[in-house]
């Protein structure tokens, strides 16, 4: 656009995937127009994938959208002094231990409060890091009520480095959980996950025409009465991907109010002792454990690990205190 100073962005595609390319550039940066935003794809200064779209083009999970948008005021993200559980940090990123009911970043009904206020606040320098105005330098996201391992990018360099391995599929995920149901020792779960049919806020592993590729492997830790904390691994990195895939097999989350049993008080009649203790759950049972990637400064591998936080440690105690009984 003549006269106009440009600066570039780069994000990855997650929440938004089946979405209009158009509708998401507009609504990533409020300070243009969708019209703008149309200009832009068609003049290929924003791609997916290196690749020319038209406006239209709806994008898949794990896209790579990179580009240029005219210089205008950024969307102000205010600093607020949230606790933030650092496990690792160098000059190229670090890695937080996200505790559970933080929203990541700014969305409609969570404008503050987030992780994104809470690192600008303790790391002031990486405001404008990736390009997505509220989004300081966060390559991936956990939900709101998982807790766990997050890496974020401190330099545009970096942010480049992490987005690739996360594109490339060659960081590995390994998540805890609690399940419904008795588990097999392992198993693997290959089915596709993308937009409900009927719910866009929800994702669905039986909607085939518009569902991208998603694998999770599993391995049992504990059994008790009904329940099993099972270790996941994610191959790919799909929205609410285990959560979809736990409930697609018939062992939903425990505590997922989304996709997880709608009657619990039933599932466990026989088992009156557990029902009690999972009836004060608040929130999906479900922790992202360990992160390993390269450094993106070094290239060295690392694997961070995240404790279990308080209140599944305190849940896996009472399901261990009625085994030993």
């Amino acid at each position: 656009m003549p006269g106009n100073r440009n600066r570039t962005f780069a994000f990855v595609i997650e929440d938004d995937a089946g979405k209009r390319l158009d509708a998401i550039i507009a609504s990533s940066f409020p300070e243009i127009s969708r019209t703008v935003a149309c200009h832009l794809i068609r003049e290929g200064i924003i791609r997916v994938n290196e690749s020319i779209k038209k406006p239209s083009f709806r994008v898949n999970a794990a896209d790579f959208v990179t580009g240029q948008i005219p210089d205008a005021p950024s969307f102000e993200l205010k600093p607020q002094p949230i606790e933030i559980d650092i496990l690792f940090e160098n000059s190229a990123c670090l890695v937080i231990n996200k505790q559970p009911g933080l929203v990541v970043h700014p969305s409609p009904g969570h404008e503050t409060g987030t992780l994104a206020n809470g690192l600008i606040y303790h790391r002031p320098e990486i405001n404008s890091v990736g390009g997505v105005p509220g989004r300081p330098g966060i390559v991936h996201r956990l939900d709101k009520d998982t807790s766990g391992v997050m890496v974020v990018a401190k330099t545009e360099d970096a942010f480049r480095h992490l987005a690739l391995q996360f594109k490339e599929r060659t960081i590995d995920k390994a998540y805890l959980g609690f399940v419904y149901g008795d588990m097999p020792e392992t198993g693997h779960i290959d089915l596709p996950i993308g937009r409900h049919a009927s719910d866009r806020k929800k994702m669905s592993a039986m909607n085939f025409s518009k569902s991208r590729d998603a694998e999770t492997l599993w391995n049992l830790i504990t059994q008790f009465d009904q329940i099993a904390l099972v270790k996941f691994a994610i191959k790919t990195g799909r929205t609410h991907q285990i959560r979809v895939h736990s409930a697609a097999v018939g062992h939903p989350i425990v505590g997922d109010p989304v996709y997880g049993i709608k009657k619990p008080h039933k599932f466990f009649q026989g088992s009156p002792k557990i029902w009690e203790i999972v009836k004060q759950v608040c929130r999906q049972m479900l922790h992202s454990w360990k992160l390993s990637f390269n450094l993106p400064d070094t290239d060295n591998r690392i694997e961070i690990e995240a404790p279990m936080p308080k209140d599944m440690r305190n849940f896996h105690t009472s399901l261990d205190n009625i085994a030993a009984k």
